[in-house]
């Protein structure tokens, strides 16, 4: 008999629907307690009291998704309904803070961005997403989101929710054609507000679009804010990685260390006849990975599916979890938590620059 693992209980479960089309309960950090004993599972699913009649069809569901895995000859599923706690603004329920940087604008930093922190969602992880960049914002159009943010107290944000994740940006705020003409303090302060005034709730994993490049915003966010790592993104030709590695080097300075270094717009795939070619050339960003001491954690082709679904506000590890497109993020992210979780506090790698 196959013997069954948590994660095969966490994947059958991520296959279940909750109502409203509010995801799954993997997704949406809802399962916890998991146990295997033998044959038989049980977990738990953490709910609105509130929720608990609706539930109890989705309680059943689950039961029944992992009651069909090889190996299971039982399966028992629990609604818990705790007090909610208190809400509480800021980072104080945040596990970790991880940057997604690059050294110059129009690598795809942000649809990176947005993809890796769904794709953290679809493993298991409760994500979030803040949009730090104040003068070009791209989130709530790639989240396909639009409005002002609700505030419960006229003092605190609720952050607005697009395929499952929290996010705040100041897109939010201003209309997406007005210019940001601020200068460096109340950039600061604005970036202060979105970190500190937020309800982001108990997140695992609350991902940052930085700025590009590397001036005063980035530095002040670097240091102000507790990074458990950043990621850099880069395009594969000689401009891009030799900004890519000042990127490294910002971050050595204020001692955050590196997750690794993802190679966007690697291979241009024909949606036709599926052919690859190198536009930007190809291997670059691995090769300064090596050169740095750094990790490297993976391609993201360039692909036209990407650009659809990221102008459509569906970003491709939401709207096509399953193409190769979207399984390329989910590998990063997969390498990303794994260098996390290993060797989260380890000093950023030595850069290399002869």
């Amino acid at each position: 008999m196959a013997r069954v693992t948590e994660a095969d209980v966490r994947g059958a479960l991520a296959r279940v629907r909750l109502p409203g089309g509010r995801g799954d309960p993997v997704g949406r950090g809802m399962v916890s307690g998991i146990a295997v004993d033998g044959g038989a599972v049980r977990f738990a699913i953490e709910i609105d009291p509130a929720e608990r009649d609706a539930m109890e069809a989705t309680r059943r569901a689950c039961e029944d998704a992992v009651r069909a895995l090889p190996g299971v000859a039982s399966a028992t599923g629990a609604l818990t309904a705790e007090a909610p706690a208190p809400r509480r603004a800021g980072l104080e329920r945040v596990g970790a803070v991880v940057a997604v940087a690059s050294g110059k604008g129009g690598v795809g930093k942000s649809t990176v961005a947005v993809n890796l922190a769904l794709a953290l969602a679809a493993l298991g992880r409760r994500a979030g997403l803040l949009d730090a960049d104040i003068y070009g914002p791209s989130q709530p159009r790639l989240l396909g989101l639009s409005g002002k943010p609700s505030s419960p107290d006229g003092k605190t944000i609720e952050p607005a929710r697009g395929h499952g994740i929290p996010c705040m940006s100041m897109g939010f705020l201003v209309d997406e054609e007005t210019p940001m003409i601020w200068r460096g303090p109340m950039v600061q302060s604005a970036l202060g507000q979105m970190l500190d005034d937020v309800l982001w709730g108990a997140l695992d994993v609350l991902v940052v679009d930085m700025p590009p490049g590397t001036g005063d915003a980035q530095l002040t966010l670097a240091q102000r804010t507790p990074l458990a790592g950043a990621i850099v993104v880069s395009t594969p030709q000689d401009l891009a990685l030799l900004d890519a590695r000042k990127g490294l080097a910002m971050f050595r300075k204020v001692d955050v260390p590196v997750l690794g270094i993802v190679e966007n717009m690697s291979l241009y795939v024909c949606p036709e006849c599926g052919a690859e070619a190198p536009l930007f050339g190809h291997g670059g960003a691995r090769a300064a990975a090596a050169r740095a001491g750094a990790p490297f954690l993976g391609e993201i082709p360039l692909h036209l599916a990407i650009r659809e679904t990221s102008d459509d506000g569906r970003p491709i590890v939401a709207s096509a979890p399953a193409s190769p497109q979207a399984q390329a993020f989910l590998a990063v992210a997969a390498r990303a938590l794994e260098e996390l979780e290993r060797g989260a506090g380890k000093p950023a790698p030595r850069i290399v620059t002869t």
